[in-house]
């Protein structure tokens, strides 16, 4: 990705329409509305030519590599070996035996760390990342530093998603620092590290450079050598390729000394009982049937990438965010959250005045076709910073046109327009809900309070009359609504009961819920809840209507399993949506256990 504050001639010149053509998903369309996809930090979409290497590739050359001796074998392993030499010229290391096939970034930066990092890592030694960094650089450091003894370093960002340099010199400087491992490209913020000054900083340190680079390859030319990178890793399907493939690059002298991660097939010179030597580099680290499909097709996108010329792409880019960012600043009561002087092609926003869930602003775009990505973005730590709990991210590509950011803008004003209107009522409801509860402690607010009776005799026949519900409204748009109505009838939850203590751990969108055993009965549980985000809210509801003013031990006996699947919820929420169900459902039935003096 390139920046903003940096002028690339050329942007004028990219034919952008000529370019969506290649891509066929952009063509589609979603609720009835064209697509309008802004979320290639998580996907890019895939050109056509990609599409037929992966295809072609079954239908003409499907056999196992390297040591098949009949001429289909050999085709595929040349074709195979031929995308590597790609990779190392796309990326321009030394030879293509640097560039070794991985499942992803993930897997890349795994490998480097249970075999580089186990092997040279050791007591009072020290790995060193940033808060900007991505789950996937931030994990496999934090258990290899476990199992070794070593301990893991953290760069502090500024309030721009900035690293703090002044800080990042300071850890060099202590000469404990063996390993760095920062991203080229901040997938949650868009901020571009300045990577060829701080690799040069680690090398003259003593520590070896690791580089995230899944956000860049796709958006500016890489140059591994230039950069001096001791080891870059990238993934297959955020530059135009295929999911399920990437490339780690490690200077040989660093590979050849590595251990392997995986034991098996193809990464042996010999084996006996006795003991195994090893393949060289890069089979050592291939072990087994590799994705060979996708290592095919991921030739086909670096030819594409090639062809569209990366730098005339990143000047189209730059331009694009510049407006992008322009017409975003315009939607009443959103607030950019990173804002770095060097910034590729992601905008990352809240909703704060009124307050609107980053789960409600992606579901209320989707209906007008827009797809972009909410959450923590897999940055929990830089959610932390900024003291959020999740973002709604805009997030371009080449083949993105200034409509495509218009036709968002207009949703994303569509969207404060009704949470204004939406406010007024809520915070009239507020007010009363105060005045009612003023001078009360929780205790007492608790005793006084309203809670959802129950919906039917039984949690089976509560279950068997949201079926019946759910089979009447048919296709999955009148069931959403229907879940979303249930949110807007719930009961309020007061205030003074949202605390930690009530909080649902394990949802991206805050949820409080409060249970007791209900007055006057040795068994009923009954439940209150409330969260930020209105599908939330709806889901909070189904559960009131099938589990509210229930029997304790009628809840824990209940298959909620089935009836989830069988509402067909299993199969339209998002995992995040379904981890947060499910954690909903456990903190109830930690309550029911309770009331009925059983385990959970």
């Amino acid at each position: 990705m390139t920046t903003t504050s940096e002028h690339v001639t050329g942007a004028d010149a990219f034919d952008v329409q000529k370019v969506r053509s290649d891509f066929p998903l952009l063509a589609t369309k979603a609720h009835g509305k064209p697509i309008i996809y802004l979320d290639n930090g998580a996907t890019t979409q895939k050109p056509r030519c990609v599409i037929d290497a992966a295809s072609g590739y079954y239908e003409k050359l499907n056999a196992n590599i390297h040591r098949g001796v009949y001429q289909l074998s050999e085709l595929a392993t040349a074709a195979y070996e031929h995308t590597r030499a790609k990779v190392a010229k796309f990326i321009n290391a030394a030879e293509p035996a640097e560039c070794i096939f991985v499942r992803g970034t993930t897997e890349g930066i795994n490998l480097i760390a249970n075999t580089y990092g186990r092997q040279h890592l050791t007591s009072g030694d020290e790995v060193l990342i940033s808060e900007l960094e991505h789950h996937s650089n931030i994990v496999p450091w934090q258990m290899i530093c476990a199992a070794t003894g070593a301990t893991l370093k953290v760069v502090p960002i500024n309030e721009a998603g900035e690293i703090d340099f002044d800080a990042y010199e300071r850890f060099l400087k202590t000469g404990r620092v063996k390993i760095v491992a920062i991203n080229h490209v901040s997938n949650s913020l868009g901020t571009v590290n300045p990577i060829e000054k701080m690799i040069m900083l680690a090398h003259r340190a003593g520590a070896v450079f690791v580089v995230d680079g899944a956000q860049w390859v796709a958006h500016g030319p890489t140059d591994v050598r230039a950069l001096d990178a001791d080891f870059y890793v990238f993934s297959g399907h955020k530059m135009m390729g295929p999911t399920g493939v990437g490339v780690m690059y490690g200077k040989r002298a660093l590979l050849d000394k590595m251990p392997p991660w995986q034991g098996g097939g193809d990464m042996i010179a010999s084996v006996t009982f006795a003991r195994t030597e090893y393949a060289e580099i890069p089979n050592k680290f291939e072990a087994g049937t590799p994705n060979i499909e996708g290592v095919v097709a991921l030739a086909a996108a670096i030819d594409y990438l090639t062809a569209i010329d990366l730098r005339k792409s990143a000047a189209y880019e730059a331009d694009l965010l510049a407006y992008a960012t322009k017409r975003v600043s315009e939607v009443p009561g959103l607030k950019i959250i990173g804002t770095a002087k060097q910034k590729a092609g992601v905008i990352s926003f809240v909703m704060t005045d009124p307050v609107v869930s980053s789960l409600d602003v992606g579901r209320k775009l989707d209906r007008d076709g827009v797809c972009v990505r909410t959450g923590h973005h897999c940055c929990q730590p830089v959610m932390d910073h900024f003291k959020i709990g999740s973002t709604a991210r805009i997030s371009i590509a080449f083949y993105n046109t200034r409509h495509d950011i218009d036709v968002a803008v207009e949703s994303l004003k569509k969207v404060a327009a009704s949470a204004v209107t939406r406010a007024r009522t809520e915070v009239h409801d507020a007010r009363n809900a105060a005045a009612a509860t003023a001078g009360s402690d929780a205790l007492a607010i608790l005793e006084n309070l309203r809670f959802a009776p129950a919906s039917a005799a039984s949690v089976r026949k509560a279950a068997d009359e949201m079926i019946e519900t759910f089979d009447f409204l048919g296709d999955w748009e009148n069931r959403d609504q229907f879940i979303l109505d249930l949110g807007s009838k719930l009961l309020p939850l007061p205030t003074v009961l949202k605390t930690e203590a009530t909080r649902v751990h394990g949802c991206q969108s805050i949820v409080h819920l409060v249970a007791r055993k209900k007055p006057q009965t040795e068994d009923v549980l009954e439940f209150l809840a409330d969260s930020d985000a209105h599908i939330v809210r709806g889901l909070i509801g189904v559960l009131q209507k099938l589990y509210s003013g229930q029997k304790a031990r009628d809840i824990l006996a209940f298959d909620i399993t089935g009836f989830i699947e069988k509402l067909g919820l299993d199969k339209h929420l998002s995992m995040t949506r379904r981890n947060g169900l499910a954690g909903m459902i456990q903190k109830i039935r930690e309550q029911a256990a309770l009331i009925a003096g059983v385990k959970p």
